[in-house]
């Protein structure tokens, strides 16, 4: 199961909070704030009353062991400046921030937030939504209506081919690629895997179970086949 750190709970963080814990995951919610941390107890899998600014106290909560962390701290700019370098200096492979200006999230940038966000433009149901999806993985916007998404096969188009599925015809989506995981042998006789990638697959390449899918197209489409 992921694990999700909150940071904040101002509105925004409340949010984002309550939307991965209806998900069913865990979610540890921190703020120095006695009463808004009182207002998420029994919500979330654990909340604590803490500065996030110690470090010495993020270390004995087991932050590090987390996915991902989310850093919402409303006014305080130096605050989650500070957080931010701290998670990553713990290990922390996703660090997601809010930013109150276009300098804000360049410094964030910086001392190495993986993800800044505007909650002005970007509702957090739908961030949560695409941190809990177990089938997308990546996702990149090319434009306000298109993107590319990297994301495991559906279970309704294994065994088929492309050619098959006529997604481009359908859905007006193009495969660009295809992960595989393709099973090896060592010299020593285990078994291991190694990652084979299809460029510009063909109407007779078939999809397996597992295979991953990088697809470009309207980023309403892409959300169906998410959904199939």
């Amino acid at each position: 199961m992921k694990q999700f750190v909150v940071i904040g709970l101002g509105r925004f963080g409340s949010s984002i909070a309550k939307a991965l814990s209806n998900k069913n995951f865990e979610v540890l919610a921190i703020d120095e704030n006695e009463e808004s941390v009182k207002e998420i107890e029994g919500i979330v899998s654990q909340a604590v009353v803490m500065d996030a600014t110690d470090e010495k106290g993020l270390r004995e909560l087991g932050i590090e062991d987390f996915d991902t962390a989310i850093v919402s701290m409303g006014e305080t700019v130096e605050d989650s400046i500070m957080i931010t370098l701290a998670l990553k200096e713990m290990g922390l492979k996703h660090v997601i921030v809010k930013a109150k200006s276009d300098l804000h999230s360049k410094i964030l940038k910086k001392v190495g937030a993986d993800r800044v966000i505007f909650p002005e433009r970007e509702m957090a149901a739908k961030l949560a939504e695409s941190l809990a999806s177990p089938k997308i993985f990546d996702v990149i916007e090319l434009s306000k209506t298109h993107g590319i998404v990297e994301m495991i096969v559906p279970k309704k188009l294994v065994d088929k081919t492309l050619g098959d599925l006529k997604l481009r015809t359908k859905y007006k989506v193009n495969v660009i690629a295809i992960k595989r995981k393709l099973p090896i042998t060592k010299p020593d006789g285990s078994t291991d895997f190694k990652e084979d990638i299809i460029i510009s697959p063909g109407p007779d390449d078939e999809l397996i179970s597992g295979d991953i899918l990088i697809l470009l197209g309207e980023n309403s489409v892409l959300e169906k086949i998410e959904k199939l």
